[in-house]
């Protein structure tokens, strides 16, 4: 069974702050392929090192460069809004949590953010974290319990199946993870909620769209900016639940 959450983070951990409008260089890093290193391994690396958001998110203190699609996506579309609630599916390394936490203003005191992820992950202050599978049975109700049973108005999920390599299974695989968390939010968002989950290119199943589209006011197909050149990863936004 396909487990949720991210694989291969993006990079930089720590607490949102100050540093934004930091004037970063793009400064090209070449690495050597070392003993033991496929090379694979290299251009991964090669590329962390010259991605102006990796540089971007070590400087503003978030949790991976993924931070910025959430940010870019709720630029677009204003989704996140102070008192909100949220739910983050596959939570992991916690720049989606980082940014729901500042954007909807939850805080120690007043929880409004609730994240989940098998991986581990660093504390997000103002927010619970359950390290758990989403796909385990008990999940739902634990997330509900975390957020005092309160309908959440928006369900995010950045979750991926870890990938083989072959585009075709590797997109059946997340899509299945789609289809489980379109069916969480369907059960627990307040009307007028928002969904928004990563898939990724190669054909949105129309049974799962007509789906949506019965239930949501309006769909979207959204690839941000921060979302790498040649990445096949593409995000379903639902939006007004009905």
């Amino acid at each position: 069974m396909a487990k949720s959450g991210k694989h291969g983070g993006d990079g930089g951990r720590g607490g949102p702050g100050g540093g934004r409008g930091v004037n970063l260089r793009n400064m090209h890093t070449k690495v050597k392929t070392a003993r033991g290193r496929k090379l694979s391994s290299t251009l991964w690396l090669q590329r962390q090192l010259n991605d102006p958001y990796v540089q971007k998110a070590k400087a503003e203190g978030f949790a991976s460069r993924a931070a910025y699609k959430l940010l870019e996506i709720d630029e677009r579309y204003n989704l996140l809004k102070p008192g909100q609630r949220v739910v983050d599916l596959g939570a992991a390394p916690g720049g989606w949590c980082q940014v729901a936490v500042q954007k909807v203003g939850s805080s120690v005191d007043d929880i409004r953010v609730v994240g989940i992820d098998y991986l581990d992950m660093d504390p997000v202050p103002g927010a619970t974290i359950l390290k758990k599978d989403f796909l385990d049975d008990d999940a739902p109700e634990m997330l509900m319990d975390a957020l005092g049973n309160a309908s959440p108005d928006l369900v995010i999920s950045d979750m991926a199946a870890p990938t083989i390599g072959h585009r075709r299974t590797d997109h059946m695989r997340t899509m299945a993870l789609v289809e489980v968390a379109l069916d969480f939010a369907l059960q627990v968002l307040k009307p007028g909620g928002h969904f928004l989950s990563k898939t990724f290119q190669g054909g949105t199943e129309q049974s799962l769209l007509t789906l949506m589209k019965q239930n949501f006011t309006a769909v979207h197909h959204v690839k941000p900016p921060a979302s790498r050149d040649g990445s096949v990863e593409l995000y379903l936004l639902a939006t007004g639940r009905k």
